[in-house]
């Protein structure tokens, strides 16, 4: 959606209507992958891609006829090997791409989660009745359920949306008895905050931004926490951690490590981290200075269940001990940990 969200704004200020086409199931080497999006408006407004461009024109045209006529549609093309070359394939492949007029309330619901940071997720209905195509069902995080699908589906929908919440799905289709389901997570940008300007802190901030994550560096000891040592981050705070954590926000696109090795800063930030929704809290330190944190942690009322969501010692086993080799182990794990592999 964020591929194409300034321009549908900018067409439904205009008062042009507006029709999305999403590529919601893919075999093969396909163009692009699930979840890819194209909108359009039938005066030649295009924005986005569902495919290499092979099949942009098709597509088009099924958004202008489903504007023309309020009806959604299920698109089916294959990619075949001789044409794959021509958009960059080693291969050809296979998408399904549903095209459907722009729903206002589910839009207006989504660009609003995107502006609060928080995450919204949809389940479409891409397959089954004619009267159902097109209908969805919203939930944005920390609200209950809008839209309605079907008094007797809007159950499975519901279960669909907690699913793919609780495994971080992106995008992914369902198929149920009565009808197919396209569930969808859109969501602010991943946030990485690193408590501790140490050494290990500067490659692992340089190395998250390579990968799209807004990275944010707390440390209330200035000489740590500083601009010099941190050019990149696109946030410094200088609050005490407790603070600090709680006037950011922690949300479900959150990752935090915890590498000051200092009780003084690390304990609040974990006292802060693990109660919140955060997909990723670590900490730095031996299994041994791990148990000492237990201990502590617990005394201080967090829970045995929120300690079971501590990676501790943090990363992925790489056997690396430069700070840039333990960087990487660490946001291997935080990408692990985003994508549900862990």
């Amino acid at each position: 959606m964020r591929e194409v969200l300034a321009d549908v704004q900018r067409w439904r200020s205009e008062g042009r209507p507006v029709a999305l086409a999403t590529v919601v199931e893919t075999w093969g080497s396909a163009p692009r992958a699930v979840g890819a999006k194209m909108a359009l408006t039938p005066d030649g407004g295009i924005s986005g891609s569902v495919s290499g461009g092979c099949v942009e024109g098709a597509v088009v045209e099924a958004g202008r006829q489903a504007l023309a006529t309020s009806r959604p549609r299920l698109l089916s093309f294959g990619v075949s090997d001789e044409r794959a070359w021509e958009v960059g394939l080693a291969c050809g492949g296979k998408i399904e791409v549903f095209v459907a007029p722009l729903d206002p309330a589910v839009f207006d619901a989504q660009s609003r989660a995107l502006d609060a940071e928080r995450l919204a997720v949809s389940a479409t209905v891409v397959r089954g009745p004619e009267k159902l195509l097109g209908r969805t069902r919203l939930r944005v995080e920390g609200g209950a359920p809008t839209g309605t699908i079907d008094p007797a589906l809007d159950a499975a929908a519901d279960a669909a949306i907690a699913e793919a919440r609780m495994r971080r799905v992106e995008a992914a289709s369902q198929a149920g008895e009565a009808c197919e389901l396209f569930v969808e997570a859109i969501g602010p940008a991943p946030t990485l905050v690193v408590v501790g300007g140490v050494h290990i802190a500067v490659a692992l901030t340089a190395l998250a931004k390579t990968l799209g994550f807004r990275t944010v560096v707390v440390d209330p000891r200035t000489a740590f926490g500083s601009a010099e040592r941190f050019p990149g981050a696109d946030r410094l705070v200088t609050e005490w951690p407790a603070k600090a954590l709680e006037d950011l926000g922690l949300n479900s696109s959150t990752a935090i490590a915890v590498l000051s090795h200092d009780p003084k800063l690390d304990d609040p930030a974990l006292i802060a981290a693990l109660p919140s929704s955060a997909f990723y809290v670590g900490a730095l330190g031996s299994k041994r200075t791990h148990e000492k944190r237990r201990k502590r942690l617990l005394e201080a009322g967090i829970t045995e269940e929120q300690l079971g969501r501590l990676r501790a010692p943090i990363g992925l086993p790489l056997g690396g001990r430069a700070p840039e080799e333990i960087a990487l182990a660490i946001l291997a794990e935080i990408v692990a940990a985003k994508n549900a592999a862990l």
